[in-house]
């Protein structure tokens, strides 16, 4: 199987889902700022009945006071959406909406009330990196380790955002994301792309035992040695050997030729 098969060829249908996630947050953003309705009261109220409708809508709503929240949102959260769509396309819609919906849930039934409402995509976006970076390193498949080492550089320091740092920040929503993305990456480590299997990987799997190679040589060997055995044994060389008689021998050896001399 070619590598390339096993993603979206088109970098078009990757970038789609991002691209309309931007354009919902900015559109919410916009009408927070030029409306007097308190969009922040559709993020998660912990705990509150009135706060489940936030496990939906939370990632969609940003402090129109603070400019940074959703500027420092908007990149990760195409790139990661981008990414997720290009390497696992079978999967990326059921781990975004597992990661939005369970991120969520998770902050309003753990989080502490303390009357404050959670709001913005970067619970969302830590479980996509914790996704990512899960699903790469359990797949053993190059490209995929590649992706993790990648998300690893870039978005490595967002680690400290899981930790109680500021009160400001909801850090229960980081938390909760980062947990819900380690979890996915280990529930579909089985489904999308995965590491391409060796012949004798798939003779295991369908028990068909390997040729015994090194037997086989052996083998030959010892066949090619009786054969060689038996050749030598049906060539029989006979030498004939002429006994002489002694005394002949010896009286051919002691005679001299008689000479007459007048």
């Amino acid at each position: 199987m070619k590598q390339q098969n096993q993603f979206d060829k088109s970098f078009g249908t990757s970038i789609l889902p991002g691209a309309l996630l931007l354009i919902v947050i900015w559109i919410v953003f916009w009408a927070d700022s030029l409306f007097l309705f308190p969009f922040f009261k559709l993020g998660v109220l912990p705990t509150e009945l009135s706060g489940l409708k936030g496990i939906l809508l939370m990632p969609l709503v940003h402090s129109s006071e603070n400019f940074n929240h959703i500027f420092n949102n908007s990149i990760p959260i195409f790139l990661l959406t981008t990414l997720l769509f290009y390497f696992y396309k079978e999967i990326a819609f059921r781990v975004l909406i597992f990661s939005w919906v369970f991120t969520g849930l998770g902050v309003w039934l753990f989080a502490a009330n303390k009357g404050a409402y959670h709001i913005g995509m970067s619970g969302v976006i830590y479980s996509l990196v914790a996704f990512l970076f899960t699903s790469g390193t359990l797949r053993k498949y190059r490209p995929l380790q590649a992706l993790s080492l990648f998300i690893v550089f870039v978005y490595g320091s967002l680690i400290w955002g899981i930790l109680p740092i500021s009160p400001r920040i909801s850090w229960e929503g980081h938390f909760m994301g980062f947990i819900v993305g380690i979890i996915l990456g280990f529930i579909y480590r089985k489904q999308g792309p995965q590491r391409p299997k060796y012949v004798y990987e798939i003779e295991k799997e369908l028990g068909i035992e390997p040729p015994d190679l090194e037997g086989q040589y052996w083998q030959k060997v010892r066949e090619e040695e009786e054969k060689r055995a038996e050749e030598d044994s049906a060539l029989k060389i006979i030498y004939h050997i002429k006994n002489q008689d002694t005394k002949e021998l010896n009286s051919e050896k002691g005679s001299c030729p008689k000479v007459n001399s007048d």
